[in-house]
């Protein structure tokens, strides 16, 4: 089989999108790897694909997570739950790889797990773009790798479609280490697809946009996905709008401390929501 060439870092369709995401985000930098570039390993750095192979590496991985749970709550929590936390803290950054291109350019890359490395420490990607999806009237749309598609939905199924195939392999090898179904993990990996977005979103003035988009990204079930974004929107005490949503899943962090819930979870009712949604707070 030919594989396609690398896209050289200089024309990298995807390379403004990634910048823009460390502007408003410091805590998560992207590098595309040029040509014949090794993805890094060693110093912290693991590859997507030795995760999804549940092996040594997810091991190690997920003692990153077992120590600063006993570090900052002073116990240890179930290897369920800690692999539930690993599990976010890989996705939530890893769809946006896909999710910020779509949403700042209207270009979707695919990246096998072989094509990704990840430092969590230091809050650093590095990945290897062999193509995209895009549409006709992109000036990428000539570069080596783009694949052009008729319409904007036509696109948002690419976008679907690249987060399922690099999401789907790391559920398998997280599934190894964890207690819940295949339609949990699903619903666990489809909150981070829409809640990477809409941070994201908030950081870069574009909140209603982020929304708006993620509606139309996923605006039913569609399987592998579970449910819909499902914001709606709470009103402060000044009349204030506040968007908010409920997760499809418990991160289960109930578990370490039942009294402090995530503000998107299930558990966390309106009025909570609200103050903690207001700009004071």
């Amino acid at each position: 089989m030919t594989l396609p060439a690398l896209l050289p870092v200089v024309t990298c369709p995807v390379g403004p999108a990634y910048a823009r995401l460390t502007e408003v985000f410091p805590n998560l930098a992207v590098r595309v790897l040029g040509s014949g570039e090794p993805a890094p390993r060693g110093d912290g750095w693991v590859g997507a694909d030795e995760l999804a192979a549940a092996g040594p590496a997810l091991d190690t991985f997920l003692d990153w997570d077992r120590a600063q749970v006993l570090r900052d709550y002073g116990g240890s929590a179930r290897p369920d739950v800690v692999t539930g936390f690993g599990l976010h803290r890989y996705a939530w950054p890893a769809t946006l790889l896909i999710t910020l291109p779509w949403f700042l350019s209207r270009r979707v890359p695919r990246f096998p797990v072989e094509d990704v490395a990840f430092q969590r420490e230091l809050g650093r990607m590095a990945v290897r773009v062999t193509g995209f999806s895009c549409l006709p009237d992109d000036p990428a749309a000539a570069l080596p790798g783009a694949r052009v598609v008729d319409s904007e939905e036509e696109l948002r199924a690419e976008v679907r479609a690249a987060v399922a195939a690099h999401i789907g392999p790391l559920l398998d090898g997280f599934a190894t280490r964890m207690r819940r179904g295949r339609r949990a993990l699903w619903g666990m990996a489809t909150d981070d697809f829409i809640e990477g977005l809409w941070y994201i979103g908030n950081l870069l003035g574009e909140e209603r946009r982020a929304i708006a988009e993620l509606e139309q990204l996923l605006p039913g079930s569609l399987a592998p996905f579970v449910g819909t974004p499902g914001f709606r929107e709470l009103t402060g005490p000044q009349g204030e709008c506040l968007p908010t949503r409920s997760r499809a899943t418990c991160c289960l962090f109930y578990t370490l401390r039942p009294d402090d819930t995530c503000i998107t979870c299930p558990r966390t009712p309106d009025a909570d929501r609200v103050a903690r949604l207001l700009p004071s707070a």
